[in-house]
C-alpha cells in the first residue's frame, strides 16, 4: 500500500513509501549526515538509490547537482512523485538504470565528486531472508549487483580525489576495504554503529578517496540509543556539517 511519510529529522521533507517495497531505514538517514560534502564538489549521486530519501536529505545539506540510479522503475517512481512532493525537481535527478549501464557511459567517467551507496547488504548465496518478495530480495541481496561492482562503477565516475561514501554490515568490514583498495579508493574514515554502549557494533559508515594517500581515521562510534532505550544526544542531534 503506498503512502506518504515524513523523514526522520526532517519534518519538511515528505517521501512515497509502499510497503511492497523495500522502505528506506535509518542506514539511508545516517549515510546522507555522514558523507563529506566540500565546497568544491559540483555533482554528487547516490547508486541504488531506492525511493530517493538520500538525495532528498542531500537537498538539505548542500546546493549542489544530486542525482540518483534506480533499477526498480515502480520504486523509481516512487522518488519522482517524492520530488515533486517535496518541489525538487529543479534540484535532483533520477535515473531508471542499471548502475552498470549508468556508469560504462563513458561521458561519465571522472566527472563526478561524491558517489554515496546503502548497497545490498547480503551475498546472493546467503539464504537469510529468500521469502522476501522479489522487489526485497533485489535491496536486500547482491541479486543484480554485488559489492565488488558497486565499488568499480564508483571508480570509473568519480573524479581523482573524489569521494565515495557507504553503509555496510559490520560482518562485511573486509569485503568493503578489499574491494575499496582493489579499485584504488583508499579508505579514510570509518565510524562504527551500535545500538547501545553494550551491544556490538551491527553497521558501519565509511568514505575512501580515489587516488588517496593512505591514512584511515576511526570515528567515535554512533550509539543510538542509552540503556533505558531513550534516544543518545547524539542520534537526537545529528548535525549537518559541509566539510571544505
Amino acid at each position: 500500500m503506498e503512502r506518504i511519510n515524513d523523514i526522520l529529522g526532517y519534518p519538511n521533507l515528505k517521501i512515497y513509501q509502499d510497503s511492497s517495497f523495500f522502505s528506506f531505514s535509518l542506514d539511508s538517514i545516517i549515510l546522507a549526515n555522514y558523507s563529506t560534502i566540500r565546497l568544491r564538489d559540483t555533482k554528487i549521486i547516490d547508486f541504488c538509490t531506492g525511493n530517493g530519501v538520500v538525495p532528498l536529505i542531500l537537498s538539505k545539506r548542500c546546493n549542489k547537482c544530486i542525482e540518483g540510479v534506480e533499477v526498480q522503475e515502480k520504486i523509481y517512481n516512487l522518488a519522482l512523485k517524492s520530488l515533486v512532493e517535496n518541489n525538487l525537481e529543479n534540484r535532483i535527478c533520477y535515473y531508471n538504470m542499471d548502475v552498470k549501464d549508468f556508469c560504462n557511459d563513458k561521458n561519465r567517467y571522472n566527472t563526478y565528486d561524491l558517489v554515496l551507496c546503502n548497497p545490498p547488504y547480503f551475498k546472493n548465496n546467503d539464504l537469510s531472508s529468500k521469502n522476501l518478495s522479489y522487489e526485497k530480495m533485489i535491496a536486500r541481496h547482491e541479486i543484480l549487483i554485488d559489492l565488488d561492482t558497486i565499488v568499480a562503477c564508483a571508480n570509473k565516475i568519480l573524479k581523482e580525489h573524489g569521494s565515495l561514501c557507504m553503509v555496510h554490515r559490520t560482518d562485511r568490514l573486509i569485503d568493503v576495504i578489499t574491494a575499496f583498495k582493489k579499485y584504488d579508493i583508499e579508505p579514510k574514515r570509518i565510524k562504527y554503529i551500535h545500538e547501545n554502549i553494550d551491544k556490538e557494533s551491527t553497521l558501519f559508515l565509511i568514505e575512501g578517496q580515489k587516488a588517496g594517500s593512505v591514512g584511515l581515521k576511526i570515528d567515535k562510534p554512533l550509539i543510538l540509543y542509552n540503556l533505558d532505550g531513550t534516544m543518545t544526544d547524539e542520534y537526537n542531534n545529528l548535525q549537518l556539517e559541509v566539510r571544505k
